[in-house]
């Protein structure tokens, strides 16, 4: 059946997918575009199985607040190439998800998919249309929030590097005075990646882990059994100070610590959580 410049063109509004998809699409469909929508899902699902295997180590992260900074959401949209990434509407699509994630304040991955992205579509079927449009495998491998009640404290957001990562960090204070801080804060666990905010939220294994590796680094150099545990815990000391946030030297500053250069702002001021999401 002959199928019409506008019906082709409306079809590519909804989807994004390119021209001759749609036109393919539409004749597969005998003129319905609903139908045609359905067509490139399936194509999309096959898709989909067929490059499960493959890795999406590329695309965005985004980070968003509420107005009130209440609130808080970080997204990891992946695909396969850096080319994708880049692309505007790419960009977009993550930022719309990213949208609704900031609306809803889903509690994980699987509730963020399950969430409408349109009055058709659900999010994770709306990621197995777009991968029948981009031809890549893509998926929300990451999603963390946090959230905070009125007057208990603020959200900051940050994305580093042209989308290559973002972070979310909670500070305990409400104000705008204290904006620039959590900022400053959050470029710091972008550029130095710590594992946890203070050494009591260290995972146990972890910390068992750096006894016993202090041990042996101690036990090859020659040191005296006796005197193991007492090294051991030396080096501990050096990674919580390098590993966790509010022991870190902070970056931009003069070898103060990141808590004692919260208290320099106001003496009251911390962080209380923090989220970190990044590519690869």
């Amino acid at each position: 059946m002959k199928i019409s410049a506008a019906d082709v063109k409306k079809l590519r509004d909804k989807t994004g997918a390119g021209m001759m998809d749609c036109k393919k699409a539409l004749v597969e469909a005998n003129g319905d575009i609903d139908k045609a929508m359905e067509n490139l899902r399936k194509r999309g699902q096959k898709l989909t199985e067929k490059r499960a295997d493959r890795d999406a180590n590329e695309g965005v992260v985004i980070a968003k607040t509420t107005t009130n900074r209440n609130n808080g959401i970080v997204v990891r949209l992946g695909c396969e190439t850096d080319f994708v990434a880049k692309n505007e509407s790419f960009v977009a699509f993550a930022d719309k998800i990213a949208d609704i994630a900031l609306k809803n304040l889903p509690d994980s991955n699987e509730d963020l998919l399950a969430l409408p992205f349109d009055d058709k579509l659900s999010i994770g079927e709306k990621i197995v249309e777009q991968t029948a449009v981009i031809g890549e495998k893509l998926e929300i491998s990451k999603y963390a929030k946090i959230q905070t009640a009125a007057g208990e404290g603020q959200v900051l957001p940050y994305i580093h590097m042209g989308h290559r990562a973002g972070v979310l960090v909670a500070v305990n204070l409400e104000g705008p005075e204290y904006i620039e801080p959590g900022k400053n804060v959050a470029m710091q666990v972008a550029a130095m990646r710590p594992i946890a905010l203070d050494k009591d939220q260290v995972d146990p294994t972890i910390v068992e882990k750096e006894i016993e590796i202090g041990k042996e680094q101690a036990r090859q150099e020659g040191k005296p059994e006796a005197i193991l545990e007492k090294i051991a815990m030396g080096k501990l000391a050096k990674f919580y100070r390098e590993r966790t946030l509010l022991n870190q030297d902070y970056v931009k500053g003069n070898k103060e610590s990141v808590a004692t250069y919260l208290k320099s702002i106001n003496g009251k001021l911390t962080v209380t959580d923090f989220k970190h999401i990044e590519l690869g």
